[in-house]
């Protein structure tokens, strides 16, 4: 079952997943370890720059109207589903953008990035469920000194969840999710798909 809370204003977002054939029905297991049986695929729609375009000027937009951007230095993403996402927001805010990535199962900072004290960031994230991934970027990013202007995500599976600083989602959906353990569909026998990044 899928249900949109919000989308961003003046923008069909669903239409565009739609369109690019990004949300998938089956038996899936997401990055947070749930089970659901619809899957956000934002690769399929960050394939089209123009569409994906489309997504980042709202962004951009929303988080201009509170922050000023010109003072961002970095744009900051979780490899690999944030990369694409954070590297649009930085071409348009004018900004550097890195990435953190796993190295024996712990997010880290590599490739000789580096975030100096006071330098002003954003978080960029694809989809979320729990929130996981950007919590620890966040961590890391605060670790070295760098200061949260704002988090952005193209879809957040699970509204509500506090960064700690403004947050912005173009598209909120509530997606039922089960806990492996109770997961019906399992109990049906439906083969378990894993498309994600972290095994």
């Amino acid at each position: 079952m899928l249900k949109v809370i919000r989308q961003a204003d003046g923008i069909d977002v669903l239409k565009l997943f739609k369109d690019c054939e990004a949300i998938l029905e089956g038996h899936f297991k997401l990055t947070s370890g749930y089970h659901s049986g619809t899957y956000m695929q934002c690769a399929a729609l960050l394939q089209y720059p123009e569409k994906a375009g489309i997504l980042a000027d709202k962004a951009i937009e929303m988080m201009g109207a509170d922050i000023d951007l010109n003072s961002i230095d970095t744009v900051v993403a979780p490899a690999m589903g944030g990369i694409l996402w954070g590297y649009l927001l930085a071409q348009r805010s004018g900004s550097r953008m890195i990435f953190t990535e796993r190295k024996d199962k712990e997010m880290v900072l590599r490739r000789g990035f580096d975030i100096k004290e006071g330098e002003k960031l954003i978080i960029a994230e694809d989809v979320i469920t729990t929130g996981g991934s950007v919590k620890e970027v966040i961590k890391i990013c605060k670790e070295m000194g760098g200061e949260i202007k704002a988090a952005s995500v193209i879809a957040d599976r699970d509204a509500g969840i506090d960064f700690g600083c403004p947050y912005y989602s173009m598209i909120g959906l509530e997606i039922e999710k089960y806990d492996p353990d109770k997961c019906p569909l399992c109990a049906s026998k439906v083969p378990l798909i894993y498309p994600g990044s972290r095994k």
